[in-house]
């Protein structure tokens, strides 16, 4: 059973910058990547951000510039630094971590999420 913990949320201003970590219980990152997703209250849960094992990225257009996403070479960390963060970022995070991707299926393990809240 792999566990995953993020840390780094919290409160800023707009326009701050916050670092959120998933740290896992295993290697879990080194078999097809991760994402970072968020929901944020009366929304959907939208994936936002994408790195696969060869260190690819994806982002979404609203955090695009201002989003990082990176894993550590070990596979047992996965990373999102925000900059420039908007009130409209807030909302809780969530890091999710693939375990198989095929046959147009991909299945992955989730963390608890963490609160990001930005005030204007």
């Amino acid at each position: 059973q792999v566990q995953l913990v993020e840390s780094g949320g919290g409160s800023v201003q707009a326009g701050g910058s916050l670092k959120l970590t998933c740290a896992a219980s295993g290697s879990i990152f080194s078999r097809c990547g991760g994402d970072w997703y968020r929901q944020a209250p009366g929304k959907e849960r939208e994936m936002i951000s994408r790195i696969n094992r060869a260190n690819v990225t994806a982002y979404i257009d609203s955090v695009k510039g201002r989003f990082t996403i990176s894993q550590d070479n070990a596979g047992n960390t996965l990373t999102l630094q925000m900059n420039s963060l908007k009130t409209e970022d807030t909302a809780v995070y969530y890091c999710a971590a693939c375990y198989n991707d095929r046959y147009d299926n991909r299945y992955e393990y989730w963390g608890q999420g963490i609160q990001v809240t930005v005030s204007s």
